[in-house]
């Protein structure tokens, strides 16, 4: 059974009673990736409107806060499934320019790699980007396993290949490091389309994920940010090894807000 499935036996939904729900601090936890993030929910909600795309009041500050979103699902997705593995596909000769084509091709990398590997379910993420000297696209990805070169190569067959563990990291660094650490580097050509239009792939997806391997999330409510922390970590059995609190960023605009990462016992 994989690590994640364990992970969500030992983590139940915490149930809290509606009426304690109507104002508070809450924290959205991650117990698979060791992550959680929370705000401030106060008694009266603050009417909102549809605002169409690219219709925002301050569109760079939208595109930021769009981007940092999209980021952090994708470091808690890498996270809770330990891909700390980072790999590249590229295209030979004059590349591909076809999005659909990249994305048929892409579709059977990983069927192929995951029957080289014995054909159980494979967590894995992938981000196509565009080449800067005009090649067309290629793709970054991450997976969890350890796979030959080889095996790489015979799945995708259009060209060149690349693929490393993540290292350069502390003495004692783990899996989840190493997974935060690929998630970051897969991050930058993510952040890269909601800020630069000639990175945006149109009618596509800024990242793709296997299905079915999504981290779970589960409420913690409390009275301060710190009553949060505390149960998360007692929940978690494990040491908090990052935090950061809106209170300390002068440049903070929105509702006060915490979030946290934890350790690998």
């Amino acid at each position: 059974m994989p690590s994640s499935c364990r992970l969500v036996k030992r983590f139940p939904t915490v149930r809290t009673p509606v009426a304690a729900q109507h104002s508070g601090w809450r924290l959205s936890l991650y117990p698979q990736a060791l992550e959680g993030g929370g705000c401030f929910v106060p008694t009266f909600k603050p009417e909102r409107s549809y605002v169409a795309p690219g219709a925002a009041a301050d569109p760079q500050r939208s595109a930021h806060e769009a981007g940092r979103r999209a980021r952090a699902r994708l470091r808690r997705y890498c996270a809770a499934n330990r891909l700390n593995r980072f790999g590249t596909l590229t295209y030979r000769g004059e590349g591909c320019h076809d999005v659909d084509q990249l994305k048929r091709d892409v579709g059977v990398f990983f069927r192929n790699l995951r029957t080289g590997l014995g054909g159980a379910p494979l967590p894995y993420v992938w981000v196509p980007e565009w080449h800067k000297t005009g090649h067309g696209l290629h793709v970054h990805f991450a997976v969890a396993k350890f796979v030959r070169r080889s095996l790489v190569d015979q799945s995708w067959g259009h060209g060149f290949v690349h693929i490393k563990l993540i290292g350069d990291l502390g003495v004692g660094s783990g899996a989840l490091e190493e997974s935060r650490k690929a998630a970051g580097y897969l991050s930058k050509y993510v952040a890269k389309t909601f800020t630069d239009v000639n990175a945006r792939i149109l009618g596509r997806h800024r990242y793709e994920v296997a299905q079915g391997f999504q981290p779970t999330k589960i409420w913690v409510w409390g009275e301060s940010p710190h009553s949060l922390i505390e149960q998360a970590s007692k929940m978690l059995d494990s040491p908090l090894t990052n935090s950061w609190n809106s209170e300390s960023d002068p440049e903070w605009v929105g509702a006060p807000a915490i979030w946290a990462q934890w350790g690998d016992k």
